[in-house]
This record gives C-alpha cells, sequence and structure tokens, in this order.
C-alpha cells in the first residue's frame, strides 16, 4: 500500500511565548573569569564556591568537545555567544503576588500556580538564571524537609550541602558537567529528614525566557535513611532563530533505605541543545527511579544513572523519547552495579518522525567480585517514516558469576494497512496514528502521576495530515 508521506505537528504553543525583559542582572556574553566573578558577586558567594567555579572553568577549557555522542550537531554551539547569567535578582518570591508582573503572567500562562494549589506540595519557579518563586506547604516544612536554591542551601544549610555537593557528579565527569559547575544558577536543594515520607509530590518548572541563553541549574536532592520523596521537573522555551542552551547538572543521594522518584517532562522548542548530566547514589536497600519524558530540543543527550552502592540497592530508569522533524534525542540510561544483590531496571521506548532520529545509548556494568545482582533492559523503537531513524548502542559489561542479565530490543514501523483499517471504521486519519502512536507508549505513561500523564498525552497528541509511508 503506497501512501504519501506523513505530516506531524507536535503542539508545542503552550511554551512557545515570551515577555520583553529589562533584567537587573546581567553578565553578557562570552565565558571568562570575569563572567564568574561577576556571577559569584552578585549571589554573595563564600570563596570556596567562586574556587570551585574558576577550577571548573579551566576543566572546561581543557576537555575536548565529546567525539562519542553526536558531536557533528554539538560544532553549531558557539560558546562565546552564550549570555549566561541574565536575572532580576537571587531572591526568590514566596507569594506569587511578589513575582514580578512578566514572570508572573509566563507562569500562570503555563498554569504552574494552579498546579501548586492542586496536588503539590512545593513549587519551585525558575525564569532564565534565578528562581522567581519558591514556596513549599507548611506541613511539608514542619516535618524538616528544606526546599530551597542551592544558593540558600549552601549559605543556611551548609554541614549538609558542603558533604554531598559535586560528590555524585564530579567536575571532571564531562565537558558539560564541567561547564555547569562553572556557571550553575538556580535549581532545587532537597534535604527528607529520616523516615519523613513526602506524600505529595515537589515540584521546580525550569523557564526560559531570553534568546541567546543558557540555562544552568544545579539540584541536588538528599533522602536520608528510610524516607521518601517525588520531584518533577517540567521545561520549556520559546522558540527562537538563534541556540539556546540548557545544561543542568542532577545529584540524587538515596541513604539506607531511602527512595527517590525524579520524574521529567520537557517539551522545549527545537532551537535548545539540551545537554543534561543526571545520577543518583543509592546506597543499602534504597531505590532511585528516574522517570524521563523528552518532547522536542534540536539535541537532546541525557543518560540519568544510578550507582548501586548498597547492598540490594534498586536503580530504574523509565524513558520516553519522540525525536520529530530535524530533531535528535540521543537518551538512555546507566546503570552501575557496586554491591552485591542490586537490582536495575531500563525501559526505554522511542518514536521517530519524519527524518527524527532517536538513539539508545546505555551502561551496564557489573564488576568481576560482586554475587546476586540482576539487570532487565528493554529498548523499543518505533518509526514513524521511511526517513525516520533509530540506533541502539548498548553497552553491558558483566564479570563474575551468579548474576541475571536480561536485553531485548524492537524497532517497528507504523504500519500503512493498521491505519487505513481504523481510517475503515470511521477515525479520521490523525486520530488512528494518535492511537497507534499513545498504545505503543502506553505503558509506561500509567507510570507517571495523573497530572503528569494527562500533560504527557497532550504533548504526545500526534495531529496527522495525509498518510503513513
Amino acid at each position: 500500500m503506497s501512501t504519501p508521506k506523513a505530516q506531524i505537528d507536535i503542539d508545542r504553543s503552550v511554551g512557545d511565548f515570551h515577555y520583553p525583559m529589562d533584567y537587573a542582572f546581567d553578565a553578557g556574553t562570552g565565558l571568562t573569569e570575569k563572567t564568574i566573578d561577576y556571577i559569584a558577586d552578585v549571589k554573595g558567594e563564600p570563596d570556596w564556591v567562586r574556587d570551585f567555579r574558576k577550577h571548573a572553568l579551566r576543566v572546561f577549557h581543557k576537555k575536548p568537545m565529546p567525539t562519542h555522542w553526536a558531536s557533528k550537531d554539538l560544532d553549531s554551539i558557539v560558546f562565546d555567544d552564550i549570555r549566561y547569567y541574565l536575572s532580576q535578582g537571587t531572591k526568590p518570591k514566596r507569594t506569587w503576588d511578589e513575582v514580578p508582573d512578566e514572570m508572573k503572567k509566563t507562569f500562570e500562562r503555563l498554569g504552574i500556580p494552579e498546579q501548586e494549589r492542586k496536588f503539590l506540595a512545593g513549587v519551585e519557579a525558575q525564569f532564565d538564571s534565578e528562581a522567581a518563586y519558591s514556596n513549599i506547604k507548611k506541613a511539608v516544612g514542619d516535618q524538616g524537609v528544606i526546599f530551597v536554591g542551592p544558593l540558600e542551601g549552601l549559605r543556611d544549610h551548609p554541614e549538609i550541602f558542603k558533604k554531598w555537593f559535586g560528590k555524585v557528579i564530579p567536575t571532571s565527569d564531562n565537558k558539560f558537567a564541567a561547564l555547569n559547575s562553572a556557571v550553575f544558577s538556580g535549581g532545587s536543594f532537597i534535604y527528607v529528614p529520616p523516615g519523613v515520607k513526602v506524600k505529595h509530590p515537589l515540584q521546580a518548572y525550569f523557564r526560559i525566557n531570553a534568546e541567546n541563553f543558557g540555562q544552568f541549574e544545579r539540584t541536588l536532592i538528599i533522602a536520608d535513611e528510610g524516607s521518601e520523596v517525588m520531584y518533577m521537573e517540567g521545561c520549556t522555551a520559546p522558540k527562537f532563530e538563534t541556540a539556546t542552551l540548557h545544561s543542568a547538572v542532577v545529584e540524587l543521594v538515596a541513604l539506607k533505605g531511602a527512595k527517590i522518584q525524579y520524574i521529567t517532562v520537557q517539551n522545549w522548542s527545537n532551537n535548545v541543545f539540551n545537554l543534561v548530566t543526571k545520577r543518583g547514589l543509592a546506597m543499602e536497600d534504597a531505590e532511585i527511579k528516574w522517570i524521563d519524558c523528552n518532547i522536542g530540543s534540536r539535541l537532546t543527550m541525557k543518560y540519568p544513572g544510578v550507582v548501586m552502592k548498597g547492598r540490594r540497592a534498586r536503580g530504574e530508569v523509565i524513558s520516553i523519547a519522540l525525536a520529530g522533524e530535524g530533531q535528535h534525542q540521543d537518551t538512555g540510561a546507566k546503570m552501575v552495579h557496586a554491591a552485591d544483590e542490586t537490582t536495575s531496571n531500563v525501559i526505554s521506548k522511542s518514536i521517530s518522525v519524519g527524518n527524527g532520529r532517536a538513539t539508545y545509548r546505555g551502561l551496564v556494568h557489573v564488576p568481576r567480585h560482586l554475587k546476586g545482582c540482576k539487570n532487565n533492559t528493554e529498548c523499543d523503537a518505533l518509526l514513524i517514516n521511511p526517513e525516520s531513524r533509530t540506533d541502539t548502542y548498548p553497552a553491558i559489561t558483566v564479570r563474575g558469576q551468579r548474576h541475571a542479565m536480561q536485553h531485548e530490543a524492537s524497532v517497528s514501523q507504523v504500519s500503512a494497512e493498521q491505519i487505513f483499517y481504523m481510517m475503515s471504521r470511521g477515525l479520521t486519519e490523525g486520530q488512528a496514528m494518535s492511537l497507534s502512536v499513545n498504545g505503543f507508549v502506553n505503558d509506561l505513561v500509567r507510570q507517571f502521576p495523573m497530572e503528569y500523564s494527562v500533560e504527557l498525552k497532550r504533548l504526545i497528541d500526534l495531529q496527522m495530515e495525509g498518510s503513513v509511508g
């Protein structure tokens, strides 16, 4: 059955707007030690943070651009053209009434205040380089839970913050981790005391508003022994003709018996380079679960990882990636087993549309001296058009004996006959395609909280014109 090429339009209108802003603090373009000094001075940071930043800048300049990733796409990033710090001030507001009008209009249009009232235990809303709003519900705060930005974390809680900051992801981990370490601003610092189970999610929303801008938030979450927390982040940016850079670092620490669930739904415009390093450290009987949805961006490179350092620790990555026309989703997971009887699970589903490209890049490592480790990896790809592309690069290194490992991968293409059959039953072509795609990811979408699964299905709502090739 021969049919014309499909046309797909992902609904990105919710985030595709921006307001003109007059920023109180602007470091200008380019990245030098003067840029570092400007950021440190504006924030009033202690000398050890300034030294940390300048060391990271030297590491960034020394490290080559990654060659084993999507290096051709990275060549178009001109670091000297990027604006590394823009803000209206470093102190976030505690009520929405205090937030400047342009910022408030942005977050109201994105529905953040409404989500906070409905189901969230706390919200932090970042606008370009700094949080414009940060608040935690009194009942959660009374339990001893800390939910602030990294600036407040290092200033008000140095005994907790400094112990783990930069320890899960060292500055030298990769070029973009070094870049974040040099110019990080905004993000979240969360500490959950022993035995405290936060019943409702904490959420951060990261909004890029400015052109030629780089957003470099830094998130550190520490769940003390026996505690539990769910953290959700959303990301949007308007579409510009010039490149926008988003390069975050996320460090998770789950101490003995603790559980951390980290959920991301990103909806970047297709001029954004999304180059993110995320890793968790799980101690004895602890569990870290990443649930990741990647839609939009020109290029996403993101491989959430878990180092299972304690006996019976668990790590899990659930990932959905949609690569549209002219986009490359280079995503995956890293599972490092560093103790006996540890378990990891990776489930990845990708959809490639038009000439979009989805790549799964995975790492599972079990050293020789361990015993009783388990891993399950599943990679499934769906191709919408003949020009669509998918690649899988699994690296599984298992030494020793008495381990259980399994890996499964599949690639399928939407059947023109299937679409034709559904259309013959009364569905439009768009409805038929949407049904096929949502059926492909539905088992993973169910793992998202209800509010996010509704949002996710809206973002993956495919409006089809024409037919499937």
